[in-house]
């Protein structure tokens, strides 16, 4: 069995109707992207259609690989920039909005004994968590805000007056209607990687300032995600990097010398892979020791809280992710 030693831990409708409800904050350059003047979170909209519109949007940013955050109807900074990256990868100008209307933007799914099945406990101290078999789902809710790509908060919301972790199998609840639901029995099976030739023309960019990576072939832009760029005590390591290798479902080697002196010492523990691994669900080594791009088992953290040096996705990005990348594609981090 191989480990792997991470450096690296969270610390902390129609075209018209869309374009007069979001033109305000999604007629937007590349460039107004790059300033600071950017709120981390939006503030919840009033009007129900107007959010729906949003979710539809998401929706539809997300199933083209250019991840607006969380879907959850709220038009926050990285449903912004997304999809001025996306009308960045089509010509599109930025006064012109997809038109989204024919998205539905909820679904109904049922729970089933599976779900269920997956739900565990998770041990507080590194010590005890080494000494479980994985570190899995606890909570239905965060199963089912994570296969959907969006928040415990909004699954709750959708699903008013009743207990989502206390549903049975069978019972049915709604949920955004995303493309590709994240289900850990399909990954990494059922994502299909891209041949080894890609390295010849792809290379990953990120951006710390902005806090999105991008996946470019060529001069084409193929995907955008949101991440959180290390820390103020552990920023990234700027320059010019290399992929050494993707691994899904990694080991963590949990060592507090290295993450709070970064000496790497003989006190650590080996924690078993799962979604709420500290790396989460995918680890994408770079050719600097202890630093790479990897999940998460805290979403909703994603821009908004710092890593030590890494950079982080949400699982779903991270599992997208690796669909696009290959050994020795180049990674820069500016």
């Amino acid at each position: 069995m191989t480990f792997f030693h991470f450096h690296c831990l969270q610390t902390g409708s129609a075209l018209g109707a869309i374009q007069t409800s979001l033109a305000a904050i999604l007629v937007i350059s590349l460039f107004a992207l790059t300033g600071c003047a950017t709120r981390p979170v939006s503030e919840p909209q009033a009007d129900p259609t107007a959010r729906n519109k949003t979710v539809q949007l998401q929706i539809f940013l997300d199933g083209r690989n250019f991840g607006p955050g969380v879907v959850d109807g709220h038009e926050g900074e990285f449903t912004r920039k997304a999809l001025a990256l996306y009308q960045q990868s089509q010509n599109m100008p930025s006064n012109v909005v997809p038109d989204v209307s024919s998205i539905t933007p909820y679904t109904d799914y049922a729970v089933t004994a599976d779900d269920l099945g997956r739900l565990g406990t998770m041990a507080v101290e590194p010590v005890d968590q080494a000494q479980q078999k994985s570190l899995p789902y606890t909570r239905l809710s965060e199963l089912l805000a994570e296969r959907f790509h969006t928040t415990v908060a909004f699954v709750t919301e959708l699903n008013a007056g009743r207990s989502v972790d206390a549903l049975t199998a069978e019972e049915v609840i709604r949920v955004p209607n995303i493309q590709r639901p994240f289900r850990v029995v399909n990954y990494p099976s059922g994502y299909a990687r891209p041949p080894a030739s890609v390295v010849e023309t792809r290379r990953v960019l990120v951006d710390t300032r902005l806090r999105m990576l991008r996946v470019t072939d060529g001069s084409r832009l193929l995907a955008a995600f949101p991440l959180t760029p290390g820390s103020q005590e552990h920023p990234a390591p700027l320059g010019e990097w290399k992929i050494t290798g993707a691994v899904p479902w990694p080991w963590y080697r949990y060592d507090e010398g290295v993450l709070k002196r970064g000496v790497r010492t003989e006190t650590f523990y080996n924690l078993p892979p799962g979604p709420n691994s500290p790396v989460g669900v995918l680890w994408t080594g770079l050719n600097r020791p202890g630093v790479g791009i990897h999940g998460t088992s805290f979403p909703e953290t994603i821009g908004r809280a710092g890593s030590h040096g890494c950079i982080r996705l949400s699982n779903w990005d991270a599992a997208t992710f690796y669909t696009l990348v290959q050994k020795g594609m180049a990674v820069t981090i500016q």
